[in-house]
């Protein structure tokens, strides 16, 4: 009897050990593990609350200059970025013709000037031959008007001859003031027009900052507003005010131009490149919040993200509304609000629900 007794105790104690096991297994589900994350606090701004528009620095006053009189250039000393005094000479043209010109004058001035002190000692003398009693008065008067005659030929002569004079010296371009030159448009050999610009200075005193508004923004620069300029050169901002918008647009560009006061004091190198910025107090476009392209996930054809709960370090999905794309930004413009914390990564291996830790947390 003993011998059959001892197999059946294994087996009962086997469908013991296998009892417990099993009932333990039921008791306690294999637990999830917990994801880290990435995640984005987001928050919403308004596309266009500064205005840049790139400018030059100019002088406020600059002058195209140009000979009063037509002829051959014969030097032009002035060189682009000189500096020069008032009165320099910046060109001249052939004289030659001018000197000649003005040399005949002088000398009918000279033979005027002679026929009317010829005409008025003539004049004088027929006076006293006349209160003799030697000649008529009609020969007196014929005396007279022909002195009057010479005088008013002399005054001719003499107009014409300033007038020539001047010529002259108009085939002389001289600087009207203090300044740099800023461009050149003949050289020597060349023939020019009376008028036509040579050279351009730019005149020392108060500098502009000159840029172009589009049509559309118009409306939101008006004159007195002030404007924050920035050098490209070395970063530094300066302050303007806005003296002058054009009243029409440019016929090519369908720009306004819009001319900015910089402070008295201010010194920016004339032709420098500068960020004219606005500051306006209304924003021009909706709230608009990016994230990247990777926190988006697409399900049964709408877009949405994760986002954290963190009361419960959980997430739960968000649609959202996608306007655009702006290199690997996504501009979302509905669905989230400020503060709320995206998921970034690891987005199409979560679940609705699931419990997550933040990568990087300190724990």
């Amino acid at each position: 009897m003993v011998y059959s007794f001892l197999p059946a105790a294994r087996v009962a104690l086997a469908v013991a050990v296998l009892a417990t096991l099993t009932a333990c297994g039921k008791g306690q589900a294999p637990q999830e593990p917990v994801r880290a994350v990435k995640v984005l606090t987001v928050g919403a701004s308004g596309s266009a609350v500064d205005l840049e528009f790139s400018g030059e620095v100019r002088a406020r006053i600059e002058s195209n200059l140009g000979f009063r009189v037509a002829g051959k250039v014969l030097s032009r000393p002035a060189e682009i970025g000189q500096r020069v005094k008032s009165g320099q000479l910046l060109a001249q043209i052939d004289p030659q013709d001018y000197r000649v010109t003005a040399d005949a004058a002088a000398a009918q001035l000279v033979a005027a000037q002679t026929n009317r002190d010829v005409a008025g000692a003539d004049f004088k003398r027929y006076q006293d031959l006349y209160a003799q009693g030697f000649i008529s008065a009609a020969e007196l008067q014929r005396r007279e008007a022909a002195y009057i005659s010479a005088q008013a030929q002399w005054k001719q002569a003499q107009a014409q001859s300033s007038v020539q004079g001047n010529q002259s010296g108009y085939t002389r371009l001289l600087a009207d003031g203090e300044g740099i030159v800023t461009s050149v448009d003949a050289s020597a050999g060349q023939v020019v027009a009376a008028g036509q610009p040579v050279v351009r200075l730019a005149l020392d005193g108060p500098r502009d900052v000159v840029f172009s508004v589009p049509e559309d923004k118009l409306g939101l620069l008006k004159t007195g507003d002030k404007v924050k300029v920035r050098q490209w050169v070395d970063g530094k901002v300066l302050e303007a005010v806005v003296r002058d918008v054009s009243a029409s647009a440019d016929s090519v560009t369908r720009t306004f131009v819009a001319k900015a006061a910089l402070h008295k004091d201010a010194n920016p190198v004339l032709g420098s490149t500068v960020t004219v910025s606005l500051v306006l107090g209304v924003e021009l476009t909706p709230k608009t919040i990016k994230l990247p392209t990777s926190a988006l996930r697409l399900e049964a054809g709408a877009t949405s993200v994760w986002v954290l709960e963190p009361s419960t370090m959980t997430v739960k999905a968000q649609a959202v509304e996608v306007n655009t794309a702006e290199g690997n930004d996504a501009v979302v413009t509905s669905g989230l609000q400020n503060g709320d914390q995206v998921v970034l990564s690891g987005v199409h291996v979560l679940t609705a629900g699931q419990k997550v830790s933040i990568f990087g947390a300190a724990k």
